[in-house]
């Protein structure tokens, strides 16, 4: 048999690791609290678990945000607005001990 012939599988068995691995990733650093589900669901459309880790702000200031991408096209409801804020406010607000904007 060629090597040619061999080439397509050898990269097949190379990469079935990855790609498996890739599946079961899950976000790290969201603490599990009502309206985390909805918000991994929701906001993982489009951004990366990176995006949250330096951004703090309170209830209000996300809400703000949540706002803005549905200005840019997100379809959600109100009560899914209301509830990606509270957990986002609860789990990335303002560090302890700093008032808020």
């Amino acid at each position: 048999m060629s090597i040619l012939k061999l080439l397509p599988v050898a990269l097949a068995l190379a990469l079935a690791p990855c790609a498996a691995g890739a599946q079961q990733a899950k976000p790290i650093g969201f603490p599990d609290a009502p309206g985390r589900d909805l918000t991994l669901r929701l906001c993982f459309q489009c951004h990366a678990d990176t995006m949250w880790r330096d951004h703090r702000q309170d209830r209000r200031g996300w809400e703000g945000v949540l706002y803005r991408m549905v200005g840019r096209g997100a379809l959600w409801s109100e009560d899914e607005i209301n509830a990606m804020a509270g957990y986002l406010g609860a789990v990335y607000g303002p560090p302890a001990g700093t008032a808020a904007k």
